[in-house]
């Protein structure tokens, strides 16, 4: 078992709820059932996404709803634990359980955009650097992860030292290097009011990605609230930057 499976990391970094998903959409992947959801059936350009950790696909049903209206397909991954699906939260163990969402949508790479929000921004990023999609939104998103780790956990807890957990992250969450290994283009969108993942994660994340970067960062809303107070320019966005890199 991967450091970061740890179950301290799963109850201190991932806030599960049992819901309902009126559109449900299974995975199975580790030996567990994920259930997300979708939405459309367009036959085209499609969104995969993944929420933040407080927060279960059912949430995101008037995204979904947008993104139908706008010719998108959807699709919304689900972590262990929550919603209807089964199996505790383990952070390494749900990155391969990312690259079994994208790959059960059946979608072709080059008619695919991730969108990862707050922490879904670690597996929406771990898809783009292993698959080649078209696109990769990250809205609110983490650059450095053991940073966000170090607020939470302190790595006698995991059974290590400094140096191990420092080391498991950089094998597994170099988020610099996984944006290098993208070939895509980058939307990132952030709330410059975010007082819980700081802008400069924004500005480093669009930085990581060269010239395929993009930043836009919004003067209203903060970390949990940046949908409520842009949601309609967010969807806009999303919407044209989809249409261009699937052109």
């Amino acid at each position: 078992m991967s450091l970061l499976d740890h179950p301290i990391i799963g109850q201190r970094y991932f806030f599960p709820r049992p819901a309902r998903v009126d559109a449900p959409w299974v995975v199975e992947t580790g030996g567990e059932r994920l259930v997300g959801m979708r939405r459309g059936s367009h036959g085209g350009t499609t969104v995969l996404h993944f929420h933040g950790n407080g927060e279960v696909v059912s949430d995101w049903v008037d995204f979904a709803r947008a993104l139908d209206e706008a010719g998108l397909d959807a699709f919304f991954g689900e972590y262990r634990g929550y919603g209807e699906s089964s199996g505790q939260p383990a952070l390494a163990a749900m990155l391969d359980d990312a690259l079994a969402t994208v790959d059960a949508t059946g979608v072709a790479p080059e008619k695919l955009v991730l969108y990862g929000r707050s922490v879904g921004s670690i597996f929406a990023l771990h898809v783009a650097a292993n698959r080649p999609v078209a696109g990769l939104v990250l809205e609110s998103g983490i650059a450095d992860v053991l940073e966000r780790l170090a607020l939470r956990v302190r790595p006698e807890e995991l059974g290590t030292d400094e140096a191990g957990l420092v080391r498991a992250v950089a094998d597994n969450l170099d988020h610099r290097a996984k944006l290098a290994a993208t070939t895509c283009p980058v939307l990132v969108l952030h709330a410059r009011g975010d007082d819980l993942v700081d802008p400069s994660h924004a500005e480093r994340n669009a930085s990581w990605a060269g010239d395929r970067g993009e930043l836009v960062s919004f003067d209203r809303g903060d970390h949990n609230t940046i949908f409520a107070y842009n949601g309609p320019e967010i969807v806009q966005r999303v919407v044209d930057f989809a249409g261009r890199v699937t052109a």
